[in-house]
């Protein structure tokens, strides 16, 4: 039985706010938060992987590693964590070992401290390189499993999948409730079982989304887990993770409960609750409350949500239960896979396709890609029929190997490209460049707009300056007249 004090990780520079405002939070918005977050004591803060470094390109002109950069000598003292796609690194498709070897290593000379590192499919060999190469780095590897329903997954699965991760080297071990779906009594099954078969640590993770995650997490406490992972409200909650106060309150006189400094939990409440307010504009009512609905269609909150706009946007709003009806009947022709990114939208896109234009008849790339084995080993057995249409739209073979072994190495022509462009070839540079060559087209051409600006501005200051010192005549032109 583990009696020590369970360990809470903290996720509001991450997974709070990509759950609860789509990804939103600045760096700017991060760092006030830094010096308490730092002092309070918590095993690590999750500040970067997941959507943060898309969105943070995308939509907040931030280059990724500043960010980390920033965050890390804000918070010199606690551990860092991110989570990364395994093979698909932080993208939707997998990448050559030489682009994910050089992701997990420059991340770790900027001070990534624990790499939770998981796999859509639950497929190790997705998780293989990243592990080795975060080991090799001096860092920590925690592999991940993927938690989800199906026939196929059992406790005794789960358990299995935590014993194949031991061997391949982690430092510990992540139970992933992308969805908020595990009950408390089955979380507590999967971790006594884990308990007795592997030595190292478990970490649960979960959400709110259905009701379930503060329930689970004193499940998985009473039943021996190391850490589990809070946020902070208003990040916290809903399609979040359950609140740090929360969780303190439900293990008040608990032998495992740690001891947090409240008044400083309630002085980043308010600072967050400020935030929360600037980022309002991508906030939903929706997203803060419980909907039971998750349990009944067993999908993770933020696709239930995102789908109900796609549908919209479709005009089949009239035929949510059809296509949501449909998910189970996708998920078991593609091997029973979990839903998670960036599997979670492969299902529901194929799902909306086959209500729409009639089973199998509208094939995405990407599920033919998970039918062929182009996306890992799914859990069982793809539908052979499902299988043969793939095929057969492809012109392509299925395959067993793991998929990145059919990619070439890309690093050299990933610098080419960026000496081409005139950016800066850096190790950096080449990773973000892999993953999102047209975000980092467009991160540079803004920059250049703003240096540019900038430099007229200066120009005009300048200008305006010289022409209040000459008297005259010439002291009646016009500052535009100069500046032109």
């Amino acid at each position: 039985m583990n009696d020590s004090p369970v360990i809470f990780n903290n996720t509001v520079l991450r997974d709070g706010h990509q759950s609860l405002a789509a990804t939103r939070m600045s760096t700017a918005q991060m760092l006030p938060a830094l010096s308490k977050l730092d002092d309070l004591g918590f095993g690590a803060l999750e500040t970067w992987g997941g959507a943060t470094i898309d969105a943070g390109l995308r939509f907040l002109s931030e280059f990724p590693f500043d960010r980390l950069d920033a965050l890390k000598a804000g918070t010199p003292k606690t551990k860092h964590m991110m989570l990364l796609r395994g093979q698909n690194i932080v993208q939707y498709t997998n990448f050559p070992d030489d682009v994910v070897e050089t992701f997990v290593k420059t991340s770790a000379k900027h001070g990534m401290d624990l790499f939770r590192i998981f796999d859509a499919l639950n497929d190790p060999r997705n998780m293989e390189t990243a592990i080795k190469v975060a080991r090799a780095s001096g860092k920590h590897a925690q592999g991940t499993i993927c938690f989800t329903s199906s026939p196929f997954h059992t406790i005794e699965k789960f358990i299995e999948l935590g014993c194949v991760l031991e061997e391949m080297g982690c430092h510990s071990i992540c139970i992933k409730d992308m969805a908020g779906l595990i009950p408390p009594y089955i979380a507590a099954e999967i971790i006594r079982g884990l308990k007795k078969n592997i030595k190292i640590p478990i970490n649960l993770h979960t959400h709110e989304t259905a009701g379930l995650g503060a329930a689970t997490y004193f499940a998985g406490i009473e039943a021996g887990v190391d850490m589990i992972d809070t946020s902070i409200v208003p990040f916290a909650n809903g399609t979040g993770q359950p609140d740090t106060v929360r969780m303190l309150s439900l293990m008040e006189n608990h032998p495992r409960c740690p001891k947090f400094d409240q008044e400083a939990l309630r002085d980043l409440r308010a600072h967050f609750e400020s935030v929360y307010e600037e980022l309002s504009a991508f906030t939903s009512t929706k997203n803060e409350r419980v909907d039971s609905d998750a349990l009944t269609y067993q999908v993770p909150g933020g696709m239930l949500s995102n789908f109900r706009n796609q549908l919209k946007e479709q005009k089949m709003e009239d035929r949510f239960e059809e296509v949501f009806k449909e998910i189970p009947v996708v998920r078991k022709a593609l091997g029973w896979i979990p839903l998670v990114t960036p599997t979670s939208q492969i299902v529901g896109v194929q799902a909306m396709l086959n209500v729409k234009f009639g089973r199998w008849k509208n094939f995405s790339p990407q599920a033919m890609q998970i039918a062929l084995g182009y996306y890992g080993q799914t859990p069982t057995d793809v539908d052979p029929e499902v299988r043969a249409i793939a095929a057969k739209n492809t012109g392509q073979d299925p395959i067993t190997c793991r998929p990145a072994d059919l990619l070439s190495p890309n690093m050299k022509n990933l610098r080419e490209e960026l000496k081409t462009k005139g950016y800066p070839d850096d190790d950096e540079h080449c990773v973000i460049h892999a993953m999102y060559p047209q975000e980092l087209d467009k991160y540079y051409q803004a920059k250049a707009a703003k240096e540019e600006a900038a430099a007229n501005v200066g120009k005009v200051i300048s200008v305006r300056n010289l022409a209040m010192t000459i008297d005259g005549v010439r002291k009646e032109v016009k500052v535009e007249e100069l500046a032109g």
